[in-house]
Order: C-alpha cells, then structure tokens, then sequence
C-alpha cells in the first residue's frame, strides 16, 4: 500500500488525546478550538478527517476502491457510535422498514442477508471442551437466533422516537432496547406475564376488555391465588380507589408473607370492543406515590396495546411498566402468524424486576414463538408504518359514514370528536410520519371500530350481508373483518351489547368498503322490518 493511503488509514484511528494535541497544521484545518465535550470532539474528529481537496488530489490515485470503501466505512462507524452516546436514533418507519437486519458494523466482512435466516435447529452440538460459553447456544426452547432477532426489534420500536427529532411527546430519542419476550401466542404472554408475579395477586381489569384476559383469569388463574375485579378504566378515581382498596387489603393480610403481594392493573387501550382510551400517563402519574417503598405490596401497570402497536402509542414512554401485543395481529398483518410479544420498561424497578422474571418463566414454562412465527412477524414489521396508516385513515373515513348512518344506532371509534375521550386519543394517539422538520404530527386513531344496529338479529344480518368485508374472528390483517362479539363471549360473562359488530379495517379501498357496508345495512334493514 502507498505510503500515503498508510497515512490516511492511520488518522481513522485517533485518540481523544491525538485530536486534542491537533493535527491542524497538518491536514489544514485551520484554528480550531480544543474540543472540551464529546460533541465538540466528535465534530474535531470529522474535519481532522477530512482530507483537505489539496490532499484528496494528490492521493486518488493511491487509495484503491476497496481501500476507499473501507475507509469511509470506518470513518462513518466512528460517526455512528458517538451519534449512539449522544442519543440519536433512526427514526421509526426506518427502524421497521430494516426490521431483523444484521449489520456487520465491527468489519463489514460479510455478505449479510437481507433476509434474515429461520433458525429451525432445536438443540446445538456442544464443543470439545464441554464448555457452550456464557453467550453459546444450547437449547432452542431458552434461546433461539430467529426469536432474538424479533424481541430485539420489537424492543428498539418500544423505546424509539417516532421521527428523527423526536417523538410527539416531548421525550428525547432514545437507543435503548426493552428487554422483550416472544411467547406462542398473546394468551400466552398473558399467563406468562401473570406467573411472573408473585400470589396472592389480584388483577384490575378494565369492564371493557377483550374477553380472554378475564376467562383465563376466570378459569385457569382462579384456583392460583390470583383473583380479578373489573374497573372503569377511564374513571382516574375509580382506578387509584380500587389500588387503594387493594393494598390495605393485602397490608392487613400480608404482614407473614416472605415474599409482596401482587396488584397488577390492566389496561387495554384502546378497548376491545367498544374503543375506549385510557389515559396511560395520567394512570401511571396517579399510581406512583402509592408505589413508595411498600414491602406488602407490589403494584404493576400493564398496558396491552394490541390495538395500538408502536407506530400509534409506545405505553413504556408514558411510564408504564410492561406493554403487551398480541402479535398475530398488527405486527404480523398477514393472518398467518399466533405470537404474543412482552416488553418491560428499563425505566421503572417493577419493569426491571419483571423482565428477570420474564426470562426464567419463558424459559421454565416453555411456551415459546417458533421461529417461523417470529420470522412471519419480522416480515410484517417491516410494512407496519405503512399498513397501519393506511388502516387508520380508511377507518376514520367509515367511522364517520356510520356514524351518520340511518339503520346504525351508535359508532365506537376514538377518531370521531363525539367520542368520550377523543381529546386524550388525540394526545395519546400520535404519529410524526416524516423526519422532516416541517412535517406536522398526525393522529392515527387506529384501524379498529365498532358499531350498533338496534338488535342482535339484524347485526347478524349485517353480518351475513357483507361481500367485500370478511366474516372472522381476530384483526389487525389486510383484509377487513367483521364479527358479532356477543355470540362468542361465555353467556356468563358477556359484555357486548347484543347488537354490537367489530370491525377490523384492511387495506381495501375506502369505497368498496363503503359500499359494502351500506349495502349490506340496507339489506339487513329489508330482513329486519
């Protein structure tokens, strides 16, 4: 290699104490000030860099193409890494858009895929030694490759800004990972989520709820230690009330016990079926004086954001301890997917404490993501942003035909201003969908709605009427979905109204869609009188 493409590698690799003794005269940069921070050195370390145009000239013909590239790949790593300790991060479509990369950034060696691979292997053949490493693979039931990738990406997207200057609420972009935890399917991640806290417990889950969290706990968690009582989540008072009401129950039982109590509020926003929006912040800022240092009791506030997934409300951001998707809804988006994903809060001592928790029962308990959902999930990932705001765009648009509709009695959608609590949507539901800073924020009130009709037989009959719309139960896809949720809740336990329809908006066009449903109303109107 020529003496002088020597030259030039050797300034890649500066020290903090190289920059300050200067290299000014050397490389023509002029009368630079002493660097006396870490942004002042980084902004010394790229120009002391840059080869003056002089330099450049006379070295073209000495560096190589390849030597070049590999240069400025150095280069623009170093610019990278100080741009990670001053908190700057990509922002959210770009994150999704390379969900499940692999970049190798240490020596860019390799041909990475642009795909990432399914690991299917169960079990890893151990070394000579005996010895697997504290890293090393053993058993794909504690750790798998593919899931790894998922929990990852899903983690950065709970913690990540919305746009490269930050996100709608004021908080700074943030690089940080939310330890996350893939399980078989959403009920999964809610048993697993509930096992991981101590008993007795207690659950305080919203009267609106999607109607397997309260049959788990009704049928399978009762027997356990863990009992549930059903709150208006949207009343701050009510909540911090029944909180109350909880820990002097269990500080008047507990005194014995060697290990806390569990109270564990449930939140769900927004709510499945009738779209109701719970203040998160507010909830979050009510609890935590009642926090303190209790030693009887520890409360923990879960948020299950299915219907808002991270493009919409990040709940870790608003100071919740654990959030909680199922993912073979909009993470996946395709139908194909059963996975449920857990992450905790860095941020809070009861996310920290769980995410230990979470990791010893994913493993003991087992009930894991195989590799191909979480593989099917990292592909849907990487059209999130764009889904999804298609979705909600289309699900304002029929929001408002239905809401002025003759044969339909009420709409249930956050978008609409005559909702109850449209105004904390709008502070809640927010998206930057451009890194530009002229590009305003916008809501995304989210792509799932509901309706009344007067009966339950006409909304059957509506329900039987739609063409374009599909008739199926779960949500979040690329196909519109409709579903009676009375008929299928337990009789003991239902809570929809008997004339309520959900509906999971697609990606169709907003008039088929439109039409379908005027359509199918009409008929259903003809059928019913």
């Amino acid at each position: 290699m020529a003496a002088s493409a020597i030259a030039f590698r050797s300034r890649l690799f500066l020290t903090p104490h190289r920059l300050k003794a200067g290299y000014q005269s050397r490389y023509s940069i002029g009368n630079f000030p002493t660097p006396s921070n870490p942004s002042q050195l980084r902004a010394f370390a790229v120009k002391a860099l840059t080869p003056s145009p002089a330099i450049c000239s006379s070295n073209k013909n000495h560096l190589s193409p390849s030597e070049a590239g590999r240069a400025a790949f150095e280069l623009r790593s170093r610019i990278d890494s100080q741009d990670k300790q001053d908190g700057k991060a990509l922002s959210m479509p770009t994150l999704l858009s390379h969900a499940g990369l692999v970049h190798d950034i240490q020596s860019a060696s390799t041909n990475s895929p642009l795909s990432p691979p399914i690991e299917l292997s169960s079990t890893y053949e151990r070394p000579p030694d005996g010895d697997y490493g504290a890293n090393g693979l053993i058993y794909s039931r504690s750790h798998n490759p593919t899931r790894k990738l998922l929990e990852d990406a899903v983690g950065q997207l709970e913690m990540a800004s919305r746009s490269a200057q930050g996100n709608h609420l004021g908080e700074k972009s943030s690089t940080e990972i939310a330890p996350s935890f893939a399980f078989s399917s959403g009920m999964a991640a809610v048993a697993s989520l509930l096992l991981a806290h101590s008993s007795p417990a207690k659950v305080l889950v919203p009267k609106d709820v999607y109607h397997g969290v309260p049959t788990q706990l009704f049928t399978s968690l009762n027997d356990h230690g863990v009992e549930h009582e059903a709150v208006d989540m949207t009343n701050n008072l009510e909540v911090l009330q029944k909180v109350e009401e909880s820990i002097d129950f269990y500080n008047n039982i507990n005194s014995e016990e060697t290990h806390p109590a569990s109270i564990i509020i449930w939140l769900e926003t927004p709510s499945n079926p009738l779209c109701q929006i719970t203040d998160i912040r507010e909830i979050c800022k009510a609890l935590y004086n009642l926090r303190g240092d209790r030693q009887n009791v520890r409360i923990t506030i879960v948020v299950d954001s299915t219907w808002a997934p991270p493009c919409i409300t990040q709940p870790l951001l608003l100071g919740a301890d654990v959030v909680l998707h199922s993912g073979t809804k909009y993470l996946g988006g395709h139908s194909d997917v059963l996975l449920g994903i857990v992450s905790c809060s860095t941020n809070t001592a009861a996310g920290q404490w769980l995410s230990e928790r979470l990791k010893i029962v994913q493993s003991s308990v087992g009930a894991v993501a195989s590799p191909l959902d979480c593989w099917l999930t990292l592909r849907g990932l990487r059209t999130l942003h764009l889904r999804v705001e298609r979705q909600c765009q289309t699900a304002l648009e029929l929001a408002k035909f239905l809401d002025h509709h003759k044969n339909v009695t009420k709409c249930h959608y956050p978008g609409l201003e005559s909702h109850p609590q449209h105004d904390i949507a709008k502070q809640q539901m927010v998206v930057k969908t451009s890194s530009s800073p002229s590009t305003s924020n916008t809501n995304m009130f989210g792509g799932m709605l509901s309706f009344e009709v007067e009966s339950e037989a006409m909304a059957m009959a509506v329900a039987g009427a739609v063409r374009v719309i599909r008739r199926a139960t779960s949500l979040g896809g690329t196909e519109s979905l409709i579903e009676h949720r009375a008929s299928i809740e337990p009789p003991e336990r239902r809570t929809s109204p008997p004339g309520l329809l959900r509906l999971s908006v697609g990606l169709e066009d907003v008039v088929d869609l439109r039409n379908d449903l005027d359509a199918a109303l009409n008929v259903a109107s003809k059928i019913c009188h």
